[in-house]
C-alpha cells in the first residue's frame, strides 16, 4: 500500500474543499450573515491542512487498483468530516453526528435529512448544504483528475472508484481530458437550470440551491415542504432538469460531436431508462388521479416523483406515502433501478439492470441448447466476461449490504417499512423512503447506531460499495 499517494490525494481533497467552501463566504457577504466568519475559518484550515499533506508527496503518482480505491472511500470520508464543521460550530446543528449525517447525505447526493426545520437555516448554510450536492454529483476526484499530474495512466484507477456504472471508459485517450470533457457539460446544465427557473420566475437563491440539488442529483431544498410551494411550471422545469442529469452523459458528449450525433440515440441504457420513466408516468398518474383536482394536476405529480425517484434526486411536491400501494410500489422499485451509468445518479443502475436480465436469460437458452455459445449483448456489441461477472458480484455485494443493513436497524425498534425504505433511500442514494422517513418525514429521530449505518451506506452506494468494502477489510492494508 502506497500511504504517500493516498496523502497527497486527501490533501488535493481538502485544499479543494477549503476553495469550495468559499462559496458559503461570499454568500454570507450579500445576506450580511456572522456565520460566513465560521466558513471563512474552516476553509482556511482545510486548505492549510491539505498543503501540508500535499508536501509529502512521492516522486511517482501511480495508483494501483487497490490504492485507487482506498484512496477514493477515504477521500469522501475525509471531505465529510471537513464538510460537517460549520454546521456545528454554527450552532445551527449542534450535534456533530446529526452534521455529519447531513454532509454525507450532501456530498453523495442522497438528500435523506435530519433537520425538521430547513428554513430555519442561514443562506450560508443552506447553500453550502445544497452545493455539497453539486460538489459530489459528478465526483470530486473526477474533478481533480482533470487538474492531478498522475503517471502511466494509473489515474483511470481513481476514475473506476469514483465513477457510476458496470463499464467506465474513457471518451478521449487522455483521462484528464475526459474530465474535463464531463465536467463541461456538468457545469453547462447547471448554468442553463439556473437561468431557465430564473427567468421563469424563481427568486435568485432558490434557482442556485434546487439547481445544485438537481445537477447532483441530490434533493436538499430551500424549503420545508420541498419543491411543493413553487408554482407548477416551475415544478415542470425542475422535472425535466432532474431527468436529463439522470442519463449517460456519453450521451450528451455524443450529441455535441457532429460526426458521432447518432451514436447518443444508439445507446440502448438510455433508451430503457426514458421507456420506464414513460411508463411509470403513465401508470401512477391514473392511479393517482382521484387523489387531485384534474388529471393533469396527476400526471404533474406523477411525473416529477417518477423523475424525482428513478434519478435518485429526492425531491417531493407532494406526500407520495398517502398514495395507493400501487403507485408507492413503482416508486419503491424505481428506487432500486436508479439512473444511468455515467449519469449523477444513483441506485443500481438501468445497464446493470439490463446487463443481469440478458446473463439470465442466455443462462437460460444454455439449458435448452447445451451446445449453443450463449453472448451477453448490448449496444449490439458482445460484452466480455469481466463485465458480466463485474455486475453479478456488485448484486451480490449490494443484497448482503442491504439486508445486513436492514437487520441492524430492525434491532433498534423501528418499523419494518421504515427499516427497508430507510435503507434502500440510503444505499440508493434517494433521500425520502416510507412511513417515518416519507416526504414529509425525516431521519432525526433514528437511533445512533441507524444513522452511522445509513451514513456508511450512503458512501457505499455512492461509490459503488468495494471502495468502502475494502476499506473494512484488513487485508487491504497489509503489503502485497
Amino acid at each position: 500500500m502506497n500511504f504517500s499517494v493516498i496523502l497527497y490525494l486527501l490533501g488535493n481533497v481538502l485544499l479543494l474543499e477549503g476553495v469550495l467552501m468559499l462559496l458559503p463566504c461570499v454568500t454570507a457577504l450579500i445576506y450580511r450573515e456572522p456565520q460566513g466568519v465560521i466558513y471563512l475559518l474552516v476553509a482556511l484550515l482545510c486548505a492549510l491542512l491539505g498543503y501540508f499533506l500535499r508536501r509529502g508527496r512521492s516522486q511517482k503518482l501511480i495508483f494501483y487498483a487497490k490504492e485507487g480505491f482506498v484512496a477514493v472511500g477515504l477521500s469522501w470520508i475525509v471531505l465529510s468530516l471537513a464538510g460537517a464543521i460549520p454546521f456545528v460550530l454554527t450552532g445551527e446543528i449542534p450535534s456533530y453526528t446529526d452534521a455529519l449525517f447531513e454532509t454525507i447525505s450532501g456530498f453523495t447526493t442522497t438528500g435523506a435529512s435530519i433537520l425538521r426545520d430547513v428554513e430555519a437555516l442561514s443562506h450560508v448554510s443552506l447553500l453550502w448544504r445544497s452545493f455539497t450536492h453539486w460538489i459530489g454529483g459528478m465526483g470530486v476526484i473526477v474533478f481533480l483528475l482533470a487538474l492531478l499530474p498522475a503517471s502511466g495512466g494509473y489515474n483511470m484507477n481513481l476514475m473506476r472508484a469514483e465513477s457510476p456504472g458496470p463499464q467506465v471508459g474513457k471518451l478521449v485517450p487522455k483521462v484528464s481530458e475526459t474530465a474535463k470533457i464531463l465536467y463541461s457539460i456538468y457545469m453547462f446544465i447547471t448554468v442553463l437550470e439556473i437561468v431557465v427557473l430564473i427567468v421563469a420566475g424563481m427568486p435568485v437563491f432558490d434557482a442556485l440551491c434546487i439547481s445544485f440539488g438537481s445537477a447532483g442529483t441530490g434533493g436538499f431544498g430551500v424549503l420545508n415542504d420541498s419543491c411543493a410551494s413553487y408554482a407548477p411550471h416551475l415544478q415542470w422545469i425542475i422535472t425535466l432538469f432532474i431527468i436529463l442529469f439522470g442519463v449517460n452523459f456519453n450521451a450528451y458528449y455524443y450529441l455535441l460531436r457532429s460526426k458521432n450525433k447518432k451514436e447518443a440515440f444508439q445507446i440502448e441504457e438510455v433508451r430503457v431508462y426514458f421507456a420506464v420513466i414513460l411508463l411509470s408516468v403513465i401508470f401512477i398518474s391514473f392511479n393517482i388521479r382521484s387523489f387531485f383536482a384534474t388529471y393533469s394536476e396527476a400526471l404533474r405529480h406523477s411525473a416529477f416523483q417518477v423523475g424525482s425517484i428513478i434519478t435518485t434526486t429526492g425531491f417531493a411536491t407532494t406526500d407520495f406515502n398517502l398514495w395507493p400501494n400501487f403507485s408507492k410500489t413503482i416508486l419503491v422499485l424505481l428506487m432500486f433501478v436508479g439512473a444511468c451509468a455515467g449519469s449523477t445518479g444513483g441506485g443500481i443502475k438501468v445497464s446493470r439492470i439490463i446487463i443481469f436480465n440478458r446473463t439470465v436469460q442466455a443462462e437460460v437458452r444454455r439449458f435448452i441448447h447445451n451446445r449453443s455459445v450463449e453472448m451477453v449483448r448490448m449496444d449490439g456489441k458482445s460484452l466480455d466476461q469481466d463485465t458480466v461477472r463485474s455486475v453479478s458480484v456488485y448484486l451480490v455485494a449490494y443484497v448482503l449490504i442491504f439486508v445486513a443493513s436492514v437487520f441492524l436497524l430492525s434491532l433498534t425498534g423501528t418499523d419494518l417499512v421504515t427499516d427497508f425504505t430507510a435503507v434502500a433511500a440510503t444505499l440508493n442514494n434517494i433521500g425520502p423512503g416510507l412511513n417515518a422517513v416519507g416526504p414529509t418525514g425525516n431521519y432525526a429521530d433514528m437511533s445512533l447506531i441507524a444513522k452511522y449505518v445509513l451514513m456508511f451506506d450512503m458512501l457505499a452506494g455512492r461509490l459503488e460499495l468495494f471502495p468502502m468494502l475494502l476499506l473494512v477489510v484488513p487485508a487491504t492494508y497489509r503489503k502485497n
